[in-house]
């Protein structure tokens, strides 16, 4: 009898362990997301807290990007495509690592190049340091060459996942694929 018991619990734990979701992205412990206010392209301000009840997902780029940006953004595209009408509940947002350049006109047009719903934000030096810092973003600024005044930006190239009560729960490296990204949002979607 006691081997029958021993059986079944053996059993009911590798069951209970097939239903389980494999996340496909980095886990995080699940704190809460910092928080944050920026200008936003699509008007006026945009606070991370006011996000309540949606994904985010938060990518840190500027528009003169030659390779990252463009790439994850058009990833982006992918998965808010690939949501349907569940794409509501999720915002995507690219925060700007080149305010010097970055204008919300320049931001918008180029978001907009994209996906409509790809939300640019930008602010003062130390608001989006302050951010930088929060969500350890390293930036780095190189020196332009000499006779012309075009520059990179070295930059994290992580898309985070903050879930619909505000807790950083997943990030992806660059060169996940967005179809790894897709089925996450989904898994999260439907079990909040």
């Amino acid at each position: 009898m006691r081997m029958r018991i021993l059986w079944l619990a053996v059993l009911a734990a590798m069951l209970a362990a097939c239903g389980t979701y494999q996340y496909r992205g980095t886990t995080h412990p699940g704190d809460p997301a910092p928080d944050f206010t920026l200008q936003s392209t699509q008007g006026g301000t945009f606070r991370l807290a006011d996000q309540r009840g949606k994904v985010v997902l938060l990518f840190f780029g500027y528009t003169h990007c030659p390779d990252v940006c463009p790439t994850t953004l058009a990833a982006a595209r992918q998965v808010l495509n690939g949501l349907g009408d569940r794409a509501a509940q999720v915002r995507f947002v690219f925060i700007t690592v080149d305010p010097a350049r970055d204008t919300l006109a320049d931001l918008a047009a180029y978001t907009a190049h994209f996906h409509p719903a790809i939300i640019g934000l930008t602010g003062d030096e130390s608001a989006l340091q302050g951010v930088y810092e929060a969500y350890h973003i390293v930036v780095e600024r190189e020196t332009p060459a000499a006779g012309t005044s075009e520059y990179a930006v070295t930059h994290t190239a992580r898309i985070y996942l903050i879930d619909p009560a505000g807790r950083l729960r997943l990030s992806y490296p660059f060169g996940t694929p967005w179809q790894d990204v897709l089925e996450d949002v989904k898994h999260i979607l439907s079990s909040s």
